[in-house]
């Protein structure tokens, strides 16, 4: 019995077409299966709590971007009963990415039906005033999660989605968010013993695995299975050379640059001297000054090809 958790907005509203692509399918093929579908932000959450509140095993499927995975990670109530299977229609699908699950829906169906391989991947935590959220991908604050803040309502995605270049939607806005983003001290904490500090910091991302925003491959050497997050601090960089550094991570050959920091660990607690945007998974957090970022003890069973 597979469970969908569908987000028919996905890809610009081509989400919809594509379950119906997938549907078919599973008709065809006698498949059992239920179908849930969103209409509004965090309802993935609720369905997922309701579904697994009784602890019985159950696959998640998911069609939609890394947001609606987000959520629906979010509601999880015994990850150790769960299996995950993914059909990515977002517009960074860095979590397909990751485990090359492929963008094309009825090949990525093909191995949720008949999985050869799956992978136990780690879950992130991230913790900020008395509450708690759960990540897959990477989690941030300032300059990244700047940009996942404007891409929920910027116009760009819309329109390079339609036209199949939805990946470079952090791209476009990252131009933009140049603009108005200023340098911000940041104090970062590793496993509760390492202190680093950095008077001119843009941003800091707790990768979980190696890419975020469409492919910008932050922490080329992080594996979501290593029971550890990477981190990296962008800092002490002119805007003209951050622009510059940018485009190169998305081969992964940023980390030798003025002003890339890179760390590993189990535990990192990060403070800024101001309020900043912060993001899990793409999904904005409201501007925070601190939060910390951790693994689970219980990873989730990910089906990946």
């Amino acid at each position: 019995m597979y469970t969908f958790i569908i987000n028919p907005h996905s890809r610009s509203g081509k989400g919809l077409t594509i379950w119906h692509t997938v549907e078919a399918q599973l008709e065809q093929r006698q498949i059992c299966y239920t179908a849930f579908f969103t209409k509004y932000q965090r309802q993935a959450t609720t369905y997922v709590r309701e579904l697994t509140s009784d602890g019985s095993s159950r696959v998640l499927v998911v069609l939609g971007g890394d947001g609606t995975l987000n959520e629906v990670i979010n509601g999880i109530c015994f990850p150790e009963r769960v299996t995950l299977g993914y059909i990515p229609t977002g517009s960074s699908n860095d979590f397909a990415r990751s485990f090359g699950i492929p963008n094309d829906p009825l090949r990525a169906l093909e191995i949720i039906l008949n999985p050869g391989r799956t992978v136990h991947m780690d879950v992130g935590t991230m913790s900020y005033e008395g509450k708690h959220r759960r990540f897959a991908v990477s989690a941030g604050i300032g300059f990244d999660a700047a940009i996942c803040h404007e891409a929920v309502v910027s116009k760009w995605k819309r329109i390079l989605n339609r036209i199949h270049l939805g990946k470079f939607t952090y791209a476009v806005i990252a131009l933009h968010r140049l603009l108005l983003t200023s340098t911000c001290p940041f104090h970062i904490v590793l496993d509760d013993e390492k202190e680093v500090s950095f008077p001119k910091g843009w941003f800091a991302a707790v990768m979980n695995h190696p890419c975020e925003g469409g492919g910008f491959y932050f922490c080329p050497d992080a594996r979501p299975d290593d029971g550890q997050l990477n981190v990296l601090v962008v800092s002490g960089l002119k805007a003209p050379a951050l622009l510059l550094t940018l485009p190169f991570a998305l081969f992964g050959k940023h980390t030798k640059f003025h002003g890339v920091h890179l760390f590993r660990c189990k535990k990192v607690s990060i403070h800024t001297a101001s309020a900043l945007p912060v993001h899990t998974d793409g999904e904005p957090v409201f501007l925070q000054r601190c939060f910390t970022a951790s693994i689970e003890a219980c990873p989730l069973k990910v089906i990946v090809s």
